[in-house]
C-alpha cells in the first residue's frame, strides 16, 4: 500500500474512526488550524508496536514488552516499554527506534517527551507509545503493575548472537 504523507508543515497528526489522518497546520490568519491531510497510515497500531519493539531488541534494549491498551487507556492503543543500563545505551535505543521505523515503515513519532539525560523518554507515534528507561527508574515506577489488567502483546526477539 503506498503511503501518503502529511505535509511537512504539519505539527500532529491524528485518525478519525474511518481511519483518515488529520493534521494541525500553523496557518498565519488563524495560528492553527486542522484540515485533512489524505491517505492512510502504512503501519499502525499492533504492527507499529511490533515494529518498534524489533528495532528496540536490534540495538540490545532490555526487557521489552509490549502491552494492548484498547479499554484500558484513552491515550493509546499500544505500550512498548524497554530498558536500557546505560546512558549511551538509552540514546542508542531511541536514536534506532525512531530511525529504524521511520527508514522501514515511513513513520515518524509526532513528539518525543524527556531526553535520555532524565533516563524515561517517550516517543508518542499516537498510536503507540514507546518508553525507553533506565532500569532503574522502570524497576522504580513498576508500569507493569500500573498496566496489570492490559493484555500483554506476546511477540518473538530476535535471538542475538
Amino acid at each position: 500500500m503506498a503511503q501518503k504523507k502529511c505535509s511537512a508543515k504539519a505539527q500532529w497528526a491524528r485518525r478519525n474512526a474511518k481511519n483518515e489522518y488529520f493534521e494541525l497546520v500553523r496557518t498565519v490568519k488563524l495560528g492553527y488550524a486542522v484540515r485533512p491531510c489524505g491517505g492512510i497510515m502504512a503501519i499502525q497500531g499492533e504492527d507499529l508496536a511490533l515494529a518498534c519493539a524489533k528495532a528496540a531488541d536490534e540495538i540490545k534494549a532490555e526487557n521489552i514488552r509490549v502491552w494492548d491498551m484498547r479499554g484500558i487507556s484513552n491515550l493509546t492503543d499500544f505500550m512498548v516499554v524497554c530498558s536500557g543500563s546505560s546512558m549511551p545505551q538509552l540514546r542508542a535505543v531511541l536514536r534506532d527506534v525512531a530511525g529504524m521505523v521511520e527508514e522501514e515503515h515511513g513513520v515518524k513519532p509526532t513528539m518525543t517527551e524527556g531526553k535520555a539525560d532524565t533516563r524515561w523518554v517517550v516517543l508518542d507515534y499516537i498510536d503507540v507509545m514507546v518508553h525507553v528507561m533506565h532500569q532503574e527508574l522502570r524497576e522504580y515506577y513498576e508500569l507493569e503493575d500500573l498496566w496489570k489488567d492490559a493484555k500483554e502483546v506476546n511477540w518473538q526477539p530476535e535471538r542475538h548472537s
